[in-house]
């Protein structure tokens, strides 16, 4: 027997960061929005844990206990007195090192693809839990939807989407370390009073009422100076997506994935096309959202 779960990629719609806290994260007001691009997990029984990956990039995934997935198991386990001996199976289709949560999307899959398997009948609390003990994102990979993520990004409020958004992604050659952005965010902002981080009402309503050019016109992200100045290239791909008639162009999470917001479905795909046309990224993808969080298939 086994069991897959398919989890979606984010992106933040606003990253608002505060300054550096004494344990090193940052205060968060964080507005996720899950699409449709998607990593499968499966879960077998094995002797062992075992971790193996295909897919896009998958050489870059680690397959041993650092992997997300495999610490997922590792605390799921230890909770319910098991061994985690588990073969996980990663399917991937997020981009990887590209700020789209694809580990934290692992993570969540792996969790409740174990918790199916071993039967162990977690509650949706204690899942959340050992999400927030993973990471940041994971919790959001859970539940999916949109949400705004506080603390440092792993107290979520659901909120409501009032229509499909139509998006597209271009996936950068090569990765930005997430703790990397946020060291050059800390050093940019050296000196400067850091705001506490502030939920967008405007953007909020956007993204309620389904108005593409109203959410367009609010989206931020405050990691962008500092991805930039690591991966200066990724203005280019910036412009080239304003170019093609993108509504909005902003870094996703911590890089080096680019996404541009779209009028519609037809929208997305012209600027998908015009992007590779450009030479300024390795691949676009276009995705829907919301999308729904980790799911048994």
């Amino acid at each position: 027997m086994s069991v897959t779960v398919r989890v979606p990629a984010k992106v933040n719609v606003q990253l608002a960061v505060g300054g550096a806290r004494p344990d090193g994260f940052h205060d968060l007001a964080n507005v996720f929005l899950a699409v449709g691009l998607y990593d499968e997990v499966t879960a077998t029984p094995a002797d062992e844990l075992r971790i193996t990956c295909e897919g896009p990039d998958a050489g870059q995934v680690p397959l041993d206990r650092t992997n997300l997935a495999a610490r997922a198991a590792i605390a799921l386990a230890a909770r319910h007195g098991l061994a985690p001996d588990v073969h996980l199976h990663i399917a991937k289709d997020i981009p990887v090192a590209g700020g789209m949560a694809g580990g934290s999307a692992d993570a969540a899959g792996a969790l409740l693809a174990c918790d199916t398997l071993w039967g162990t009948n977690a509650a949706r609390d204690e899942l959340l839990d050992i999400c927030a003990e993973l990471g940041s994102d994971v919790p959001f990979s859970l539940v999916g939807g949109a949400a705004l993520g506080t603390g440092r990004g792993e107290r979520l409020r659901a909120l409501e989407v009032g229509g499909t958004f139509h998006w597209v992604f271009a996936v950068a050659d090569g990765g930005l370390s997430t703790p990397a952005v946020y060291g050059e965010f800390d050093r940019l902002s050296e000196g400067a009073g850091v705001p506490e981080p502030v939920a967008s009402q405007e953007l909020l309503d956007a993204l309620a009422k389904g108005d593409a050019a109203a959410l367009a016109a609010t989206v931020s992200n405050d990691l962008q100076p500092a991805a930039l100045s690591l991966f200066p290239s990724l203005t280019d791909t910036l412009d080239a997506g304003r170019a093609a008639g993108a509504l909005a162009a902003l870094v996703s999470g911590s890089g080096p994935t680019t996404a541009f917001l779209t009028r519609d479905a037809d929208a997305a795909e012209a600027v998908a096309q015009a992007l590779l046309a450009s030479g300024t990224c390795r691949t676009a993808r276009v995705a829907p959202s919301p999308a729904p969080g980790a799911t048994v298939l």
